[in-house]
């Protein structure tokens, strides 16, 4: 995989256009402990198959456990421990498949001593986060609306996904910032008025200058690839607006981001010894989105930040696609609950752009399955048993 990037996307694009790329297929999903779910497998056609059921009985938890053997964490942001079924001293997600990584993935988690072991082909990997990406997919959901109404976290979350997923130097860059990042922070809180405490929180600035400044060059690297992309997305799918995205930071990070971010630490190094908190950096950075030069985040209607939220789930699903080679799995939990049909059918004809492969589709009524979809095998999900399943 590589990091995304202008020379790449174009590559991508034209290997694209010599020959479709394969579609990820899960074949056998099984859950134990999972949420409400206690014992579920399900063998999944090629096309993919719909989850009916009402809210609150299971089906956004079937779609949490396939997304969880990808990023191996939960995708509401919920503490392992708490994705464990009442009762039940772990959960276990094993899945067999077509995938680019290997036939089968599992992923198990021990309430006791927080355990938590992944394998591949029953091998695990020397690291945790070298076991990322084991079942490559897309998760579109109505709560999706928070990565524009809601805090610059929610957009540095998805950035950091979305290119931790494709680019393995980023998610290098992003481990090790995050590691420097604590310890210059505990630093900083244990260091108050005592002496030579300026010389330990600084010890840990050019590692956090250099990781961060990785972050910095593939996180505008994204933007600059995609941003014309976005505009055409929300255009396509119905805003009339011009619809920008763009990268927000307090620093000029353009060129010389070691030297930069380095700068910046050591300026505010007092401040922060005062405060307990490291103020500079790509931490602290968004992820701008504006339509006509307003701010979505606080002047976008809810239709326009639903649309925007869209968009960029769409360029998530097209930068894995271009990073595996190969059309991940699109996982909708009740994705269009809150848009018109006409904007709903454009995003199954956005989607159908690049090929729609396996999808998996949550709904609590059968009226609500989409046109494209109704020709899918359905299951039925009622108070975490799912019936249909094998």
């Amino acid at each position: 995989m590589k990091a995304p990037g202008a020379a790449t996307a174009t590559a991508h694009a034209a290997a694209g256009a010599r020959r479709p790329a394969a579609p990820v297929h899960l074949e056998r999903l099984s859950v134990r402990d999972f949420r409400n779910l206690a014992r579920e497998d399900l063998l999944l056609p090629a096309a993919g198959a719909v989850i009916v059921g009402e809210n609150g009985h299971g089906k956004t938890n079937l779609l949490e456990a396939i997304y969880y053997l990808q990023l191996l964490r939960s995708a509401r942001g919920a503490r392992d421990s708490e994705l464990v079924r009442f009762g039940a001293d772990g959960f276990h997600l094993a899945a067999t498949g077509d995938f680019p990584q290997a036939r089968e993935v599992r992923v198990g988690f021990a309430r006791q001593g927080a355990r938590k072991k992944v394998t591949h082909d029953g091998v695990a990997p020397p690291r945790l986060s070298d076991g990322l990406g084991g079942v490559p997919g897309v998760l579109l959901s109505p709560r999706d609306v928070s990565l524009v109404a809601g805090s610059p976290r929610e957009r540095r979350r998805f950035l950091d996904i979305a290119l931790a997923l494709s680019s393995p130097s980023y998610l290098h860059a992003l481990q090790g910032y995050r590691g420097a990042l604590a310890r210059r922070n505990a630093a900083l809180r244990s260091g108050g008025r005592r002496a030579g405490a300026e010389a330990a929180v600084a010890a840990w600035e050019p590692s956090l200058a250099a990781h961060g400044a990785a972050l910095w060059a593939e996180r505008l690297a994204w933007v600059a690839t995609h941003a014309g992309e976005f505009t055409r997305l929300c255009a396509a799918i119905g805003e009339r607006g011009s619809a920008v995205l763009g990268y927000t930071s307090r620093h000029a990070v353009r060129e010389g981001g070691t030297a930069v971010l380095a700068a910046a630490l050591e300026s505010q190094r007092s401040h922060d010894l005062r405060r307990g908190l490291t103020h500079a950096g790509p931490h602290r950075d968004d992820l701008s989105l504006s339509l006509d030069g307003r701010e979505l985040r606080l002047y976008g209607s809810a239709g326009q930040q639903r649309t925007a939220s869209l968009a960029l789930r769409l360029l998530e699903w097209a930068t894995l696609r271009d990073a595996i080679g190969r059309v991940p799995l699109l996982l909708l939990d009740d994705p269009f609950a809150e848009l018109d049909a006409r904007r709903a059918e454009r995003v199954l004809a956005l989607l159908g752009e690049g090929g729609i492969g396996q999808a998996v589709l949550a709904v609590p009524r059968e009226g609500d399955i989409p046109p494209d979809f109704t020709r899918l095998e359905r299951f039925r999900v009622r108070d975490g048993a799912i019936e249909g399943a094998s």
